[in-house]
Order: C-alpha cells, then sequence, then structure tokens
C-alpha cells in the first residue's frame, strides 16, 4: 500500500472521530494501528489489509453511540468500509478481506474473525483496553458518568455500568480482566500477559493506598 494512498484514505477517515468520545477517538486508531502492524509482523499476516482495515474498524463507533448501542459499530463499519474502498478502486478481493476484519473485530454474534488478519485486529484492538493506556481510558470513561475515583470495596454483582460506581477498578473486576483470556494469537497472548499483570499490580497499589498501608 502506497503511503501516499493511505493518507489519502487517512484524511478521508477522520471526519468519522470529529465528535467521538476519547475511548474510542482517532488516537485510538492510531495506537491500535501501531499495535496490529507490530503483531501482524510477527504473525506473518497480510499487512496492506490489516492497514486499511485497523484504519478503518471503528468508523461507525460514533453513529453506535448516537443511537445507544441500536446498531453494532463492527457491522455498519464493514459495510461503510467496501463502499470507501469500492470508491477509492481498492480490489474486491481486498475489499471483503477488510470488511471481514471490520465486522468480527468486536467478536459478536458468533461473527469470529478467521483471517489472521481479523485475528490480529481483534487482539491489537482489545489490547488497548488493557495495561496502562487501558487504565487511563477507564478513568477517562468513569470520570466523563460522574463516577467515584475509587472504591476497594466495590461488589460487581451489585453494581451497574454508568452508574457512580462504575469506576476504573469496577472495569477491571468486570471486563478488564478477562481480557488476557480471549487473544487468538501468539503475540497478542503475550503481550495481554504483561499488560494483565500492570493492571493487578496497579490496582493493588491503589487499595493499599486508600486503606492507608502506603
Amino acid at each position: 500500500m502506497e503511503e501516499k494512498s493511505y493518507q489519502k484514505l487517512k484524511e478521508k477517515v477522520q471526519p468519522y472521530f470529529e465528535n467521538a468520545k476519547p475511548c474510542h477517538d482517532f488516537m485510538h486508531t492510531e495506537r491500535v494501528l501501531n499495535l496490529a502492524l507490530y503483531i501482524g509482523e510477527k504473525e506473518s499476516a497480510n499487512l496492506e489489509i490489516l492497514k486499511l482495515a485497523t484504519l478503518l474498524h471503528d468508523i461507525a463507533h460514533q453513529e453506535q453511540d448516537e443511537c445507544k448501542g441500536e446498531i453494532c459499530h463492527a457491522e455498519k463499519g464493514a459495510e461503510m468500509a467496501k463502499e470507501i474502498l469500492d470508491k477509492e478502486g481498492y480490489d474486491k478481493e481486498i475489499i471483503n478481506a477488510v470488511a471481514h476484519c471490520i465486522e468480527t473485530h468486536r467478536f459478536r454474534n458468533n461473527k469470529i474473525p478467521k483471517s489472521t488478519e481479523a485475528k490480529v485486529l481483534y487482539d491489537a484492538d482489545s489490547l488497548d483496553a488493557i495495561g496502562a493506556i487501558g487504565i487511563l481510558r477507564a478513568c477517562s470513561f468513569s470520570g466523563s458518568i460522574g463516577s467515584l475515583v475509587h472504591n476497594p470495596d466495590v461488589n460487581v454483582e451489585n453494581t451497574k455500568r454508568y452508574s457512580k460506581d462504575d469506576s476504573a477498578y469496577r472495569e477491571f473486576l468486570f471486563q478488564l480482566k478477562k481480557v488476557k483470556d480471549t487473544m487468538l494469537t501468539k503475540e497478542g497472548k503475550k503481550i495481554a500477559k504483561g499488560r494483565h499483570k500492570y493492571m493487578v499490580k496497579f490496582f493493588d497499589r491503589v487499595n493499599k493506598e486508600v486503606r492507608g498501608k502506603l
């Protein structure tokens, strides 16, 4: 994929993120792209397909947010990507491969990543939700909804999302600590292991601090 063509496509994509929430803004796309290319090289993926798919994977996320989840950004994004790439003159084979990556990166409704590129995108996107950057994202989200800074005794079973109890720590207990077990590539599993370990140490430190033990 020529750099000039990529930059042209990148300019067309950025407007889709103008009002995006911080957790899924264009900086998220760039982080996922960096990680996807790193993992992709390790996994011998087709980097052209991977680069296109990663650039376009969240173009419908803002639309999903605006309709409060009535549409799936992965499914909608795959349709939009097909139209965009067709207009840009890409081969049908590449377009379909990219669409599969986007449609399955959310891993829902039995739409499972089958190609190497789809598995890499899934892992890279999931990995951005954990580790140090994952904690920052969780804190950004909890702050935006006015939740507690931290509650070491939070009971996940008795709390709800988008409530005052939906802190970064609750997100870790409820969702983030499970991510390492969902990786699909060898390199993704390796990276997830290190990021998970960091989160465990971080929240252990926070809990000790708020209890006056450090």
